[in-house]
């Protein structure tokens, strides 16, 4: 009885979060499939080709990240209160919530930005990346489309320099609330930005990542356009690096990529641990 007992309380919060997972998906196809049938960017039927692959992704990176990350977190967090100056780690809970806030939204945005591009620009890390890059129609369920270890990888990047900086642990005075906010809005902008929707903002998309900057990152028209709008939420993190690329009068023309990306739900999941079965289009990373 008592393995079973912790069998159960092991298996239990997995329930919850399946369960919670299935309720925030019925929202947002509430939420979603409405704006694209009304406002669509390319008509599609809305049971595309991939849909049942993309729910199994939104399942399982909604779970198994959280799994993997506890560990290199807390130990980053150790690590910064441990190696960094006092001054430095704490004087960050002396700043009101809405600065803190922000100061660690900048932090990991910086973070993410660049595991992203690092996704793009390493061979090894592109296999998996190359997944969520193998549509060639862009929805909103498209944001889970990735491989775990893709998701964990940026993930880590995004975070593990909040949390060495003392803005992601208890001793930030908040009991680790920050990244969770962080990670929570992150995810939830990112199915906007993946939206199969026309709309453009004007002057805001300047200021904040939209369908029509990020649908740039999935274009595939030719070499000159690929590699660009890394930011997952601020554009001009890609302006102060040189990624930034919108133009105000058109959309790309062709999402996806020329690597090669297998079709069956499994053998995305177990290719990229194998050597690629023909090199990347110029403009993403060859072997």
């Amino acid at each position: 009885m008592t393995a079973l007992h912790s069998i159960v309380s092991y298996l239990r919060p997995i329930a919850q979060s399946l369960v919670a997972l299935g309720v925030w998906l019925i929202l947002l196809m509430l939420v979603f499939v409405p704006l694209e049938r009304l406002f669509p960017l390319r008509r599609d039927r809305y049971i595309r080709n991939g849909f049942g692959r993309d729910v199994g992704y939104y399942f399982l990176n909604g779970i198994l990240p959280g799994l993997v990350l506890g560990i290199p977190l807390t130990t980053a967090a150790w690590m910064g209160h441990h190696v960094l100056p006092s001054a430095m780690t704490t004087g960050f809970t002396r700043w009101p919530a809405a600065m803190r806030l922000f100061a660690a939204m900048a932090v990991a945005e910086v973070g993410l930005y660049w595991g992203h591009r690092w996704c793009h620009q390493i061979p090894l890390l592109w296999r998996f990346h190359a997944i969520h890059h193998s549509p060639t129609h862009i929805d909103f369920l498209v944001n889970s489309r990735g491989h775990p270890v893709d998701f964990v990888f940026t993930r880590l990047c995004g975070l593990t320099p909040m949390y060495a900086l003392g803005m992601g642990s208890p001793i930030a005075g908040d009991g680790g609330l920050i990244p969770v906010l962080v990670m929570l809005v992150g995810p939830a902008w990112g199915f906007f930005i993946h939206a199969n929707v026309r709309w453009r903002f004007g002057p805001l998309e300047w200021l904040i990542a939209t369908p029509a900057f990020h649908h740039w990152h999935h274009a595939n028209d030719d070499p000159s356009v690929i590699n660009k709008n890394y930011a997952p939420m601020w554009p001009f993190i890609d302006r102060l690096f040189g990624t930034f690329h919108l133009p105000p009068d058109r959309h790309p023309a062709v999402f996806g990529t020329d690597s090669a990306v297998a079709t069956s739900f499994s053998g995305q999941l177990f290719d990229p641990f194998a050597a690629p079965r023909q090199p990347p289009r110029p403009g993403h990373p060859t072997e």
